[in-house]
């Protein structure tokens, strides 16, 4: 009885769901389904009807998070898997059309004919040749016993799934893409012929902006006429002010008086990382030597003069104060020179998703090869060149050229700098196993370990709190009236415009990477002139929303610096043309105050006009025009012409044009991201993907 009593109760709510419900299926029946459907809700997208769900996205973005590290950002992670989703379904859509099928045995073809699958020792046989049955068989036992390995073999092999077909479809296309010997011959006439030809030049700076008026309602039908050069995605504009937490003259002195209290024992101590680590400092153990120019340039001729054991500040480096404490001297070249052989291993940094051996089987490998190299030293090159992964240096045989102490991983540089020339060894690193041969070294000099204590200058507690309240005072007077940028004006706030936004945006102009205050001017229930206040590190923003544009056709307010100039020549080009009364060049150029210029020389591969500049329309004019007849008011892109052609100067027959030809042909075939483009725009893409980064 009580479940009745509530559905009696909310009997009104059920009526008018089921009846939005109804009119949705009178105006469009397929939406009925969608409407009682939860599947639409784990939808993000879809390519030609077909959908992309949630869960293939998000296991995309995270295989794809796994193989770029930690430098890629969600935003970046969700743009690249998204248009890499969206590419693969529309090949597939297109090859499915067509009716071409890319089979497994295509797709396990190029496999196995992948360099580094044919030419890996692991699947040669004892004649050196590729054993397809024990590459098969390293497959069969990696996926039953090596889960992180078979991971990363099937993600190769869906790359190369992936490319078998963007080939496949682009291959099949660009080999109708040829050209006719007739269209070298005209490509050859059009692009050699002269024209000779004199003109006149009024330009459109000759007329004030101000004495040409431009109506709203002008703009407006200017960018219906033009729809589809004005297409806008949804966006906001907000403005901001922001509060930033600055450590003030008192919060300095206190911070360097307690670094200073701190050089006694710091000099006592044998053990600095510990006494870093005891004391809370904010500054690591640099285990690394560090040339003069390295130092705090204030610091650097003093310190360098100190003896081990010696501790010098404090002083003001990079934000923070600090001691530095000298622990070992020492000589070192700034610069050496080294090659290398790259062995990297199924796990190490920016490994290739066709890597697939063990770091047993690349340490292994990479001692063998130090072996060879060290008894037959002019292996070195020819190894480099076939077998190490770095293809950068390994074409030119290993050779990495001169590079300073910083600009290797520290297991490479050590050996590099801290060994001599001529040196062979194997060393490990985040991108592998290097055999590395040190080539030569220069520039010997004195360098310091520095373990150095230091304390961040930030603002205390009370300055923190001092601008908090500031920020929450403005807040609170903008909650009253909403006049955001008067109060800011009253203060003396600078207000920071950030105009639009897209949904998936991160950066906010003067902020960085703050997803956050997109999120919120994009939520359903952020309306125009709300605020919020925002904690940042460093800071505290208080933004307002200021504007909200729908996706669709460009507003004549927000289209108006770009269309007015356009609107504004076109009426200066009547107004000119009026005052082109006179029958000839001489005639017109007199009555415009201006010069019979002369254009010798013009094609309309170069379409430039002396004194003028490029008028490709003006030149184009020239081309298909009669000899010796006057032609006025030509509009171009600076202002108006008139014109006559005296000559053209067609260029001599060539034998026969299958250069030209061929050079129209290469030019289409490498057209492969003009013609996907052309594909997606024809497709019909949802992209849904704000669901997933937008609250509320």
């Amino acid at each position: 009885m009580a479940v009745l009593s509530k559905i009696r109760e909310r009997s009104m709510f059920l009526i008018i769901i089921i009846g939005l419900a109804l009119f949705a299926f009178v105006l469009d029946p397929s939406t009925l389904g969608d409407f009682f459907n939860s599947s639409k809700v784990n939808e993000i997208g879809e390519v030609n009807g077909e959908s992309i769900s949630r869960e293939e996205f998000s296991a995309a973005i995270e295989t794809y998070k796994q193989q770029a590290g930690n430098g890629v950002s969600e935003m970046q992670a969700s743009k690249t898997v998204w248009d890499n989703i969206v590419r693969k379904k529309i090949y597939q859509n297109q090859l499915t059309e067509a009716g071409v099928t890319v089979g497994e045995t295509d797709i396990w073809n190029e496999v196995i004919n992948a360099s580094s699958v044919k030419n890996n020792p692991q699947f040669l046989n004892e004649a050196g040749l590729f054993d397809e049955t024990k590459f098969k068989q390293f497959l069969a036992d990696t996926k039953e016993n090596n889960t992180q390995m078979w991971s990363a073999w099937s993600n190769y092999i869906n790359q190369i799934r992936d490319n078998t077909e963007k080939n496949t479809y682009n291959n099949l296309v660009t080999a109708g893409l040829g050209a006719s010997l007739k269209e070298g011959e005209f490509k050859h006439f059009v692009e050699n012929t002269k024209l000779n030809a004199q003109f006149v030049f009024v330009p459109y700076t000759t007329i004030a902006d101000s004495l040409v008026a431009v109506s709203k309602s002008e703009i407006k039908a200017y960018i219906n006429e033009n729809a589809k050069n004005f297409q806008v995605d949804a966006s906001r504009d907000i403005s901001y002010v922001k509060f930033n937490i600055k450590a003030t003259a008192a919060d300095e002195n206190a911070i360097k008086d307690e670094v200073a209290g701190f050089i006694e024992d710091f000099k006592g101590t044998s053990d600095e990382k510990e006494f870093l680590s005891e004391n809370d400092a904010d500054t690591n153990i640099d285990e690394n030597f560090q040339f003069e120019s390295d130092v705090n340039k204030t610091m650097a001729s003093t310190i360098f003069k100190g003896t081990k054991g010696a501790v010098f500040g404090p002083y003001k480096d990079q934000g923070y104060f600090k001691i530095s404490k000298i622990t070992a001297v020492s000589k070192m070249p700034d610069s050496a020179r080294a090659s290398h052989i790259l062995i990297p291993f199924v796990g190490a940094q920016r490994v290739a998703p066709d890597v697939t051996r063990t770091e047993e089987e690349a340490k292994k490998l990479a001692d063998s090869i130090l072996k060879v190299v060290k008894r037959k030293r002019r292996k070195f090159e020819k190894l480099a060149k076939d077998l190490s992964s770095d293809k950068g240096s390994g074409a030119k045989g290993g050779d990495l050229d001169w590079f300073t102490y910083t600009r290797m991983t520290p297991k490479f540089r050590d050996f590099a700098f801290e060994g001599k020339r001529g040196d062979i060894g194997v060393v490990k690193t985040p991108f592998g196993y290097h055999i590395i041969k040190i080539d030569g070294q220069k520039n010997r000099q004195t360098v310091l370990k520095l373990a150095t204590f230091g304390r961040k200058i930030i603002a205390s507690e009370a300055t923190e709190n001092t601008v908090f309240q500031e920020a929450g005072k403005f807040a609170l007077a903008v909650s009253k009236d909403k006049k955001f940028f008067d109060i800011a004006k009253e203060n003396k706030y600078e207000t920071q415009p950030a105009i639009g936004l897209k949904v998936l945006d991160e950066n906010v102009p003067g902020l960085g990477n703050q997803r956050q205050i997109i999120s919120w001017a994009f939520g359903r229930d952020t309306k125009i002139t709300d605020f919020k206040t925002f904690d940042l590190e460093g800071s505290h923003v208080v933004a307002f929303l200021t504007a909200k544009t729908a996706k669709g056709l460009l507003s004549a307010t927000k289209a108006i610096n770009r269309v007015r100039p356009t609107l504004i020549n076109e009426k200066k080009a009547t107004l000119i043309a009026n005052t082109f009364t006179g029958n000839t060049l001489e005639e017109i150029s007199k009555e415009n105050n201006t010069l019979v210029r002369n254009g010798t020389g013009v094609t309309l591969k170069s379409p430039t006009l002396s004194g003028a500049g490029s008028e490709p329309k003006v030149v184009g004019a020239m081309f298909h025009a009669t000899a010796n007849k006057v032609y006025k008011n030509i509009a171009g892109n600076k202002g108006v012409y008139a014109f006559r052609l005296i000559s053209k100067e067609t260029p001599t027959a060539l034998p026969n044009y299958e250069a030209v030809r061929n050079t129209i042909s290469r030019g289409r075939k490498t057209k492969t991201t003009v013609i996907y483009e052309a594909i997606k725009k024809a497709s019909e893409v949802v992209d849904a993907r704000a669901n997933l980064y937008v609250g509320n």
